[in-house]
């Protein structure tokens, strides 16, 4: 999606650690021109897919997340990383690791949220390790389930994992996905 590509350009910024900030636009102080045009990408892409349910994780993902339900007009559920007092009774829980914070999560969602007639379409942020895709895949597993894809707004390529997903069979369409980057430069998977 050439509208990423350029605001990642125009605003992104490369920190130690292939940490690739984007708060200005997509994950914090949010660009709601262009969360709608990804949201429109998305249902553009999984259109005729019989998509019932968004599901992503907490929290940069909600908006995304929300922005493509809204425009394919089905329900966006959200795995929380901890299990509170307002999640109760059978929940599907799977461990996760943060590329990001660099710890250990608990994803949950309750059982009644999720179910086995869903028709899943996973959304996230970023795709950098994998974990968290996983994580929601297992999710959706557990469920019983079907996931029928995966929409990304950033993959960073270099990782390897979207690929490695790509070739175990998971659709995975990514907004921009980017082949290597640097505090000098970023390049773009064409």
């Amino acid at each position: 999606m050439k509208q990423m590509e350029e605001m990642i350009l125009a605003e992104g910024q490369v920190l130690p650690g292939d940490i690739l900030k984007v708060g200005s636009f997509l994950n914090q102080n949010i660009d709601t021109t262009l969360l709608h045009q990804t949201g429109d990408e998305i249902a553009r892409l999984y259109e005729g897919c019989g998509v019932s349910k968004v599901l992503t994780i907490e929290a940069s993902g909600i908006a995304i997340a929300a922005a493509a339900g809204m425009t394919m007009g089905v329900p966006v559920l959200f795995a929380k990383k901890h299990r509170t007092s307002n999640v109760d009774g059978d929940v599907y829980a799977a461990k996760v690791h943060s590329f990001t914070h660099g710890v250990d999560y608990n994803i949950v969602v309750s059982s009644d949220y999720l179910l086995p007639t869903d028709r899943v379409l996973i959304v996230d942020d970023f795709l950098a390790n994998g974990h968290a895709l996983r994580g929601l895949m297992d999710l959706c597993e557990q469920a019983h389930c079907e996931m029928v894809g995966v929409a990304i707004a950033i993959e960073k390529c270099f990782t390897g994992a979207g690929d490695e997903l790509r070739a175990q069979g998971v659709r995975i369409e990514s907004m921009a996905m980017i082949e290597s980057m640097s505090a000098h430069e970023i390049v773009f998977r064409s």
